[in-house]
């Protein structure tokens, strides 16, 4: 039976959907509820309710999970950026396991090791220094238990807060409810930078003081969209960047000055502050022009020995912890000693081709944005590293393209690839697959892409090895994994 909009029915919850819902029944019909943990029963009022499946809201806790946990943040449950406060983190980790290995067993149609078989691939311990052909096809790839943090707050090292104003015409700061671009005012957040609190503070009386307008995307006025920052967690080094609908600000000394004085109160070294530019009606935040208003456009900050230097465009992981415990598992999986060729495809500003360079004989970057192929190219010679090159263009389309021009001779030992959410084209698998690397080295942000991809790729001579889960982002739905996948022997 089909429950009624704004109807409450009791339920229990006993599975997670793939964005971090609750999912109960409600006689037979099928609720996600925002919010809910698995072993919570409560009671929840039905919001829309289609043939199949429906959604609902928490009304009341009759009984909480042993997972459900009291959120940090107060406002969690109406901001848009975590999905999973109200879970214990060990109970989190366990969630992220079962949403990467189930993916790959439904959609990849991977048959895992069960833990202690030893036709199990992952427990030959030397496989990534192994022939292709060492890898049978009977063999079962192992799936490795998630890599999780120690201490899970404060991990960010990039914050982007949108501006608007509050129902009394304040200026205010804050963060996006969820699927709307309604600002929820708050000025800190549990899981990024304390640093970026007084930043916002400050930017805002700032623009009380000189009645400078936020941007109003509904009618295309207004001057500031959004404050990012990004805080060096080795260097201690922050840099404030603010999208505007223009090109000037007004008093830009003084607000640095401001800016200056706050962020050492922090304990803290401002790098430099600056303009992006977004005159566009769009909801993509960043423009493509950067002005500097004082200091540098830029941060440096490390991952292991590796030094990097990041601007307003870069992509750079968002948690450097965690990033140190993935590049440095894909680095494992690799399995370099030095004489080998690598391609690493959507390479950023070269983050994980820098940590490979370091092992291999050659490594060869692609990126489709020009900034963070600049940037790479100043990492590299900044950690003298003579043995990465890089180009700029969409992988799916510089690869096929380097391939064709060889006439079908261009081989690599290794291939990584680092994609978007959307995965790889099938154009590029293809390539990937006619250069007959030894081994590949996917890293994802997205299970349902990743299975799929590692579908074609074992479809087409390759074997899945391993898999290793990383949690790069606590208290959201969001996780990484890095898979090895072996070519296969040749009959």
């Amino acid at each position: 039976m089909i429950p009624k909009k704004n109807e409450i029915v009791t339920i229990e919850i006993t599975d997670m959907g793939s964005g971090g819902e609750g999912i109960g029944r409600a006689d037979g019909f099928t609720l996600f509820v925002k919010g809910a943990v698995v072993g919570d029963v409560i009671e929840a009022k039905v919001l829309k309710a289609k043939k199949t499946y429906g959604y609902a809201k928490i009304e009341t806790i009759v009984r909480p999970s042993e997972n459900r946990v009291e959120p940090v943040c107060p406002v969690a449950g109406r901001c848009g950026g975590c999905q999973l406060q109200s879970m214990s983190y060990p109970a989190q980790l366990a969630w992220k396991e079962r949403k990467v290995k189930g993916c790959l067993e439904r959609i990849g149609g991977v048959e895992f090791a069960e833990e202690g078989d030893a036709q199990g691939v992952g427990e030959v311990e030397n496989l990534t220094d192994a022939a292709p052909g060492d890898v049978a096809k009977q063999d079962k790839p192992r799936f490795l238990a998630i890599l999780g943090m120690e201490d899970c707050f404060a991990y960010r090292n990039k914050a982007q807060f949108p501006v608007g104003k509050d129902k009394n015409g304040k200026i205010v700061t804050g963060f996006y409810a969820g699927h709307s671009h309604a600002i929820i005012p708050s000025t800190s957040c549990a899981i990024q930078a304390p640093v970026n609190e007084v930043i916002c503070k400050t930017v805002c009386e700032h623009m009380e003081q000189y009645r400078i307008a936020p941007y109003d995307e509904e009618i295309h006025t207004g001057l500031v969209r959004h404050i990012l920052t990004r805080v060096g967690a080795a260097t201690g080094e922050v840099l404030v960047c603010l999208i505007v609908n223009g090109k000037n600000f007004p008093k830009t000394e003084m607000l640095a000055e401001r800016l200056k004085e706050a962020v050492e109160q922090q304990k803290l070294t401002l790098k430099g502050v600056c303009l992006n530019v977004n005159r566009e009606k769009t909801n993509v935040i960043l423009g493509t022009e950067v002005i500097p208003v004082w200091g540098d456009t830029y941060i440096t900050d490390y991952i292991g020995d590796v030094s990097f230097r990041i601007s307003p465009l870069s992509f750079y992981q968002v948690n450097p912890k965690q990033t140190k415990v993935l590049y440095e598992k894909a680095l494992e999986f690799a399995g370099l000693t030095g004489d080998e060729i690598v391609w690493d495809l959507y390479c950023g500003i070269g983050t994980i081709s820098l940590f490979l360079a370091k092992k291999a004989k050659q490594v060869y970057g692609v990126e489709i944005v020009p900034q963070a192929i600049e940037d790479a190219k100043k990492n590299a010679v900044r950690n003298e590293i003579t043995n990465a090159e890089f180009f700029v263009g969409a992988a799916e389309d510089v690869l096929p393209a380097k391939y064709k021009e060889s006439n079908g001779s261009m081989r690599a030992d290794v291939i990584v690839v680092d994609p978007p959410r959307k995965g790889c084209d099938e154009a590029l698998l293809q390539t990937v697959v006619n250069m007959e690397p030894k081994r590949v080295v996917y890293v994802s942000c997205d299970p349902a892409t990743l299975a799929r991809d590692v579908k074609y790729l074992e479809e087409n001579g390759y074997k899945l090895v391993k898999a290793q889960p990383v949690d790069m982002f606590p208290f959201t739905e969001h996780v990484e994994t890095v898979c090895l996948l072996s070519k296969l022997h040749e009959a």
